[in-house]
């Protein structure tokens, strides 16, 4: 019986890092740092969603907290399902955004660092050879994308209010 030798014929066969996708310790580490910036994001949105001024601001942060808090999940049940460890660190994000004493000024470096996941995901997902997690985090992008828009809505608002 004659076995393929041919790379192209072997190529079903290869392994993922092999074949140019993320291997499971560099998946594993890319959602912790997310899942830490995930975390970072939801508190600081729920500390702010006490911010009563400007109008529509506790709404806002109170949909971004509840959108970071679902990610956060997510991000947990991959990486457990990658037989890795959850972190459970907060990133660096939350002191920095939470220094800010200004809503406003908070909510454009939230929208920052809501951009910076965005970039991250987008670097990530082509490395990423499951389907399920692909999918995931694609949706985790577009949401993210959505909660920018609305907070540049929000702000475009208040800058034509003054």
């Amino acid at each position: 019986m004659n076995e393929p030798t041919s790379p192209p014929c072997g190529a079903a066969d290869a392994d993922d890092v092999y074949m140019g996708y993320a291997g499971r310790d560099e998946i594993v580490a890319a959602l912790n740092e997310l899942l830490e910036a995930e975390r970072a994001g939801a508190r600081v949105a729920a500390e702010s969603a006490k911010t009563r001024s400007p109008a529509g601001f506790a709404e806002l942060m109170r949909h971004v907290r509840a959108d970071e808090a679902h990610w956060c999940g997510m991000l947990d049940r991959h990486i457990r399902c990658l037989d890795g460890s959850p972190s459970h660190s907060t990133g660096d994000f939350h002191a920095r955004a939470m220094a800010i004493a200004d809503p406003v000024e908070r909510l454009s470096f939230l929208n920052r660092g809501q951009q910076w996941v965005v970039r991250k995901l987008e670097a990530l997902m082509p490395r990423i050879r499951d389907d399920r997690l692909h999918a995931d985090l694609a949706e985790m992008a577009q949401r993210h994308r959505d909660n920018v828009a609305a907070a540049e809505d929000f702000l475009g608002r208040l800058q034509s209010r003054k």
